[in-house]
């Protein structure tokens, strides 16, 4: 079922979720030539059909496609409003929403649910309950077999998330834990579905997201958040997503950075 156009108002509009491993855009397409990033990225249209390209392969029509992260790609959409979920290629959700499609490694197509995930993302929006866009993301795959964790990782994570999270380091972390650093690591891969490294960069992104509510000034909330600067946010950004942070930002997009629980977020503007 093809969803009902939205007014050009509304389709200029876009909204952003971040967690820890995973965000969702939802709006116009971005225009963006080849690129790759570090995360892999399913692309649902929302209102129909578009072109997927690989640098060194043949052009796809598709309307869901995943690209695994660090292939260099393009999406031609046209007036298609777009649906980008970005996920970590460790976590099981990526595993999962691979195991749905059909395809190679660099590239899969055709998404077992690849309807409901259309239909269900033309109801999305800035404002949409995040028990609905987490219902969404539940759509692509199963986030791990029963959405437990080990407490150790929970004690470790939250830690993480506060307000002094950054200076935490592997060493203190894996002490808490009662685990040798190794060890530390190798189950908080299992259970995140990142790397250490990957998550607090994460939750940096996640502070640049909430402190955008405060200050519309991109450049001082990547200050505020940890970065060295905004360079080195931009960098960071662009090695993560394959795009600008100036080229989403530039059109007025709803931001909800997501922590744990899901149902914790202030959404905000910019």
């Amino acid at each position: 079922m093809r969803p009902a156009p939205l007014s050009e108002t509304c389709c200029d509009q876009a909204a952003l979720w971040l967690w820890p491993g995973q965000a969702l855009y939802l709006g116009p397409a971005l225009g963006l030539g080849f690129h790759s990033g570090a995360v892999s990225c399913l692309a649902v249209g929302v209102d129909g059909y578009f072109t997927v390209e690989l640098e060194h392969g043949p052009r796809h029509r598709a309307r869901t496609a995943l690209v695994a992260a660090r292939v260099r790609h393009r999406i031609v959409a046209g007036e298609t409003r777009m649906a980008f979920c970005y996920l970590d290629p460790a976590s099981a959700r990526e595993r999962a929403c691979r195991r749905l499609m059909g395809g190679g490694a660099e590239l899969a197509l055709g998404h077992a649910r690849e309807a409901e995930l259309a239909l269900t993302a033309a109801s999305l929006a800035g404002g949409a309950p995040l028990g609905q866009v987490r219902r969404w993301l539940d759509l692509t795959g199963p986030d791990g077999p029963d959405g437990t964790r080990d407490p150790r990782i929970l004690v470790a994570t939250a830690r993480l998330d506060g307000p002094f999270g950054q200076r935490a380091s592997a060493r203190d972390l894996a002490a808490e834990a009662g685990l040798s650093v190794s060890a530390f690591l190798r189950l908080f891969r299992a259970q995140t579905g990142t790397t250490l490294r990957r998550y607090r960069l994460w939750v940096r992104m996640l502070r640049v997201a909430e402190l955008l509510g405060t200050w519309p000034d991109l450049s001082t909330a990547a200050v505020e958040a940890g970065f060295a600067s905004p360079s080195h946010f931009s960098s960071a950004f662009h090695a993560m997503f394959g795009l600008r942070p100036s080229t989403l930002f530039s059109r007025r997009t709803v931001i909800s950075a997501v922590g744990r629980p899901v149902d914790e977020s202030t959404p905000s503007a910019v």
